[in-house]
């Protein structure tokens, strides 16, 4: 179970690196659109830079035709990295270019994925990832937990070496629903991820504590005790 950032914005990154276990980092043109016309290339290598090569980061082809897709993958490997994800839409034409790569050895995650169809014809080519659109899949009437449950059961059931990285969400219950149905990742939006943690309850609770300590030792820390000899 892993969590990755669905964004590319710096700051972000380098702040939701340093307070989460973030595994990852991907990316597509709509995310990228956020930042505005950033010196592409230089920018996914600030970001390798931040997350390191250890983790990965997926980034999606814009061409939509086979010969321009392949293209843009050569682009990406010669001015990011060979160890980048490309992100291949799961239709017709990038079938065909997720099966080519594979023959290359790169990565590749099958995006775009809608239904268990899209999800089982990529299995077969050979996709590294493949990311369902939890949130997408709901607003259809479709549901997302069952997709992403059978997927994973077809996975398991043939030995695929393929994992689920759920993607798409507008709220972090849908998130567990992801998870508890058998993604092995999700990729989240900072904005959603950070209402993981905004919940009037928990803060309720932590102050609760807070007031509840205040009123034995007047607010100080524990830190603040042993420096006073109070141990």
């Amino acid at each position: 179970m892993k969590y990755l950032l669905d964004t590319a914005n710096l700051d972000e990154i380098r702040e939701f690196c340093e307070y989460l276990p973030v595994a990852g980092v991907t990316s597509n043109p709509s995310i990228v659109k956020k930042e505005g016309a950033v010196p592409f290339f230089a920018h996914m290598r600030e970001i390798r830079s931040i997350i390191g090569n250890v983790r990965p980061l997926h980034i999606q082809v814009t061409a939509t035709d086979y010969d321009g897709m392949m293209r843009d993958a050569d682009a990406v490997f010669r001015h990011v990295d060979e160890k980048v994800y490309i992100k291949v839409p799961v239709d017709f034409a990038g079938v065909k270019v997720i099966k080519a790569l594979k023959r290359q050895g790169a990565n590749v995650t099958a995006t775009a994925v809608y239904g268990m169809d899209q999800a089982f014809i990529a299995l077969e080519a050979g996709a590294d990832c493949i990311a369902p659109y939890f949130n997408r899949m709901e607003a259809l009437g479709v549901d997302a937990a069952s997709v992403v449950g059978n997927i994973a059961g077809i996975i398991n059931h043939y030995g695929y070496e393929t994992e689920i990285l759920a993607a798409s969400f507008k709220q972090p219950t849908q998130i567990d629903r992801a998870i508890l149905a058998g993604a092995h990742s999700v990729t989240v939006a900072p904005d959603v991820l950070r209402e993981v943690f905004g919940k009037k309850i928990v803060k309720d609770a932590v102050q609760a504590f807070s007031d509840d300590w205040a009123s034995l030792y007047g607010g100080k820390t524990l830190a603040e005790l042993e420096s006073l000899g109070n141990h």
